[in-house]
């Protein structure tokens, strides 16, 4: 039988807190009581929108073993005997964060990058799991309250630990890496995601570089060696405590190589070499960004001693999360057409990744591939030229239509020939009726934008219109 996941004491020693009598142990933790299981630990954290203590109540009769709230607002709930109560509910949030880490045996994975953290955070999941009890964030928990939650989270009977950590600043890795303590590092890739907040690309390559400096004493660095940025992110893998670097890419000094990647509708097939060792494998979902970050999950596993032929029969039980890639179909009359759910989040590598994936969809004669496009934030003054540069990745991909939301979307249509813009409007949610008009049975459709666009509106629309279900199979007829 597993041992509670926080003891009274334990909370006291890692916070310092005043602890009610209520109060004996915890077997979860939560910072949300929409999801907030019985036994669970309440964290109120004051967000942009809402104040957690405004949910106290409710987290109590939901059955939170107890409720961590600030010294300032403890008075409003006084009578309640479950209440831990500390000077800032964030640093006791960090504090157990801390502790945790501190009691864990487990091997721990720290991964960073512009694009595919996600994804590629999952993926070292997947294959970690197989071979051991894996912990790893949730979602995209990834900042200044998602990794010490996450760590706070972790049962000390964790044999593998998997953190995702962001950033849209410099210097926001580096205390979130120090928490977390990696004894393997990895970077997916740099792009020109938030480069409004740096002055250039060697910017964000050095922000993402701060993640090696929270490495265990001779831990494992994980870079990739096709990058432009490659030698940067390897000076702050030997200005840290790294003792080994391994690389991944395409590239022929790669550690691990891919040398050939045959990407299908539905899946993707890589012929790899690992320190000179064939290997190949299938992934069960489609991508080329995807086949290349599998490459740094066995450069990761390797580092831990894992099984690698574990790790590359995992890939293929790999599918796309809610928002990136989900493939459902989209009931029309007595046929279907393909939804690409693409609507988490944009950038200009993704978008190019989201289009090659439905450029790569086998269509039956007469259907086309539709996009939805929404603006892609934090571009700073290279955002009207990014948004226009799509063009080429539309023509080459063969996207039929363009369906586009937002004010700088304009330039992406101004760079369009006419017949290929559909319809362009400010706001994803004056696009709806004209996308559901336009779907057509057997075509394939993306959907893709910023979070602040709203994009997910969309899906949810052409879902509850048509109804859905997973895609299993491809279009060509």
């Amino acid at each position: 039988m597993n041992s509670p996941l926080w003891t009274r004491d334990e909370i006291a020693a890692a916070t310092g807190a005043r602890i009610g009598a209520g109060f004996a142990q915890a077997t979860g933790a939560s910072i949300d009581t929409r999801t907030l299981e019985p036994g669970d630990l309440y964290f109120v954290i004051k967000g942009d929108v809402h104040d957690g203590h405004d949910f106290v109540q409710a987290a109590l009769e939901k059955g939170a073993s107890a409720a961590i709230v600030s010294e300032e607002k403890a008075p409003s709930f006084a009578g309640s005997d479950r209440l831990i109560v500390v000077p800032d509910v964030l640093d006791a949030m960090r504090g157990m964060g801390r502790a945790a880490r501190k009691r864990t045996d487990a091997k721990i994975v720290a991964i960073t990058g512009s694009v595919g953290k996600t994804g590629t955070k999952e993926a070292i999941r997947l294959a970690l799991s197989r071979q051991g009890a894996t912990h790893a964030s949730v979602a995209s928990y990834n900042n200044h309250w998602g990794v010490p939650l996450t760590l706070a989270r972790m049962k000390r009977e964790t044999e593998f630990g998997v953190f995702e950590i962001g950033m849209n600043h410099a210097h926001e890795i580096l205390p979130l890496t120090g928490m977390v303590r990696p004894h393997v590092a990895v970077i997916t890739t740099i792009e020109p995601v938030h480069i409004e907040f740096f002055p250039s690309l060697w910017g964000i390559a050095d922000a993402k570089g701060e993640i090696f400096s929270g490495l265990e004493p001779g831990g494992t660095a994980v870079i990739g060696r096709d990058s432009a940025y490659f030698e940067r992110m390897r000076a702050h893998a030997y200005a840290s405590s790294a003792g080994r670097v391994i690389t991944f890419g395409e590239h022929e000094a790669a550690d691990i190589r891919a040398h050939r990647i045959i990407v299908k509708p539905d899946h993707s097939i890589v012929d790899a070499t690992i320190f000179g060792q064939p290997l190949t494998y299938r992934i069960g979902t489609a991508g080329r960004h995807i086949a290349l970050n599998s490459l740094s999950v066995l450069a990761a596993s390797n580092a831990l001693g894992a099984d690698l032929a574990l790790v590359a029969l995992s890939f293929a039980e790999l599918k796309p999360p809610v928002g990136r890639g989900e493939r459902t179909m989209l009931s029309i009359g007595d046929s279907e057409a393909l939804l690409i759910d693409e609507s988490y989040n944009a950038n200009p590598a993704s978008m190019r990744a989201a289009l090659a994936n439905l450029g790569a969809v086998e269509l039956r004669r007469g259907a086309r591939r539709i996009v939805v496009l929404g603006d892609m934030k934090e571009l700073g003054e290279t955002g009207p030229r990014l948004h226009a540069e799509l063009a080429e990745a539309i023509e080459s991909n063969k996207i039929d239509l363009v369906f586009a939301a937002g004010p700088l979307m304009q330039n992406l249509v101004d760079a369009l020939p006419k017949a290929k813009v559909a319809a362009h409007a400010q706001t994803s949610a004056e696009l709806i009726d004209a996308i559901r008009a336009a779907i057509r049975p057997g075509d394939a459709v993306t959907v893709k934008g910023s979070l602040s666009m709203k994009m997910a509106l969309i899906v949810k629309a052409l879902k509850d219109h048509y109804g859905a279900s997973p895609a299993a199979h491809a279009l060509k007829g």
